[in-house]
């Protein structure tokens, strides 16, 4: 049932996205669009409650209620940065709005793209390891919780695999290729 549940999240998540920019800019009812964009934090809060009453009900805390948590930690670590992302290039391709900023790709510019990149990777990974704990807590020392301590490990792979990225770019900065530089001026 969990699992049905993060694939109807997910699911959610696209449905109401493209309704909210819809109304947005087809509809052209932005308040509107706003609000359904507003309503995709219940999917996760559904999900929450979901999986917390599954536990409380006795479920064997397994896999299936980690990768809950995951998905509640990343929409909230990359969901905002998801759904700017969409915004922008809609507005552009529907909506007549200038095309969408291009990262950097190069020197502290990316450098600097990278670190917000990993902070957002982070802030996920954080929150799914902060929920992986709270259940872990909830459950106490009756359940075997060692899958929910496996996703809390795979998180910190995340969170250091990102700083490893950000910190590459920072200490060997990618170079513009030679016959480019200057090209523009």
């Amino acid at each position: 049932m969990i699992v049905t549940l993060i694939v109807l999240c997910e699911v959610g998540f696209w449905v109401l996205l493209a309704a909210g920019l819809a109304l947005r800019y087809v509809a052209r009812k932005p308040r509107l669009g706003a609000a359904v964009l507003l309503c995709e934090p219940l999917l996760e809060v559904v999900l929450l409650v979901v999986t917390a009453m599954d536990l409380k009900n006795g479920a064997e805390p397994d896999w299936k209620h980690g990768l809950a948590a995951v998905y509640i930690g990343f929409t909230v670590g990359l969901g905002h940065s998801t759904i700017k992302w969409v915004d922008a290039r809609v507005a552009h391709r529907f909506a007549g709005g200038p095309p969408p900023v291009k990262p950097p790709k190069y020197g502290m510019a990316r450098a600097a793209h990278e670190w917000r990149t990993a902070a957002r990777w982070t802030v996920a990974a954080g929150t799914a390891m902060a929920l992986l704990q709270a259940a872990i807590w909830y459950v106490g020392g009756d359940g075997d919780t060692g899958s929910l301590e496996a996703w809390q490990q795979k998180m910190l792979w995340v969170i250091g695999i990102n700083l490893v990225i950000a910190v590459g770019y920072t200490v060997w900065p990618k170079q513009e290729p030679r016959d480019r530089v200057g090209a523009g001026r």
